[in-house]
């Protein structure tokens, strides 16, 4: 099978991180997380005491740090200025901030250049690479050979954030409760923002993993990157 960018767009909880991961291990190609690089710019602007709502210093202190993706689905990671922080930037004051960050046009900016860069370079190399986010099938990478827009219905999603945040097969009512909340507040931001909305491609087959096993949504997944390449 010939090497393709595969484009993945979602909301938070459609299974994203998990299905482009297996993917790009099934096939043994690379895997970006685009949301770890905006979780990791969040963290760092937070290390630095610095207010995410202040867009001009969000700004200028984006242009002094360097992040730094790992693309091995098996084990990625995220670093900032060479510090691994894969552990620090799924803490919960990253995840209340990172809409605003993230929502910022000149940080977009600077990102989704660098997200380009290694989708570049991964094909440049012979080895395709599955990408994920909330703007890669619309504005990262609109001319990525499969388009992919996972998404669930809110209760799944909300069950399956809140059993990931408690590190467990099981999370209680209040926890799903105070999760899809949050999630539905997140989907608002993402979609509602004014730079790169979180949206489903027209060219972009939808997937609704409600209902579907990891396994199932992988293969599907693989079977139509097959399908293009033929």
């Amino acid at each position: 099978m010939r090497p393709i960018i595969i484009a993945v767009d979602g909301p938070a909880g459609s299974g994203k991180s998990s299905v482009c991961k297996g993917c790009a291990e099934k096939l043994g190609w690379r895997y970006l997380d685009t949301g770890a690089m905006y979780r990791a710019m969040t963290w760092a602007v937070l290390e630095a005491g610095i207010d995410p709502l202040n867009i001009d210093s969000v700004i200028a202190f984006a242009k002094t740090i360097n992040i730094m993706s790992g693309l091995d689905p098996q084990s990625p990671s995220i670093h900032v200025d060479g510090k691994d922080v894969s552990g620090s930037i799924r803490e919960a004051r990253v995840t209340d901030s990172v809409s605003a960050v993230s929502a910022i046009p000149q940080i977009r900016e600077l990102l989704v250049q660098q997200q380009r860069d290694e989708a570049r370079k991964a094909l440049q190399s012979g080895t395709g690479i599955v990408v994920e986010g909330r703007d890669i099938t619309t504005v990262v990478l609109p001319n990525a050979q499969l388009k992919v827009f996972l998404t669930a219905s809110a209760e799944v999603r909300a069950l399956r954030r809140a059993k990931e945040e408690a590190g467990a097969a099981f999370a209680s009512q209040q926890a799903v409760t105070e999760t899809q909340i949050a999630l539905q507040r997140r989907d608002h931001l993402d979609s509602t923002r004014a730079a790169s909305p979180l949206k489903q491609a027209p060219d972009a087959s939808e997937i609704d993993t409600s209902d579907l096993t990891l396994a199932e949504v992988i293969q599907e997944v693989v079977n139509r990157a097959q399908a293009v390449t033929q």
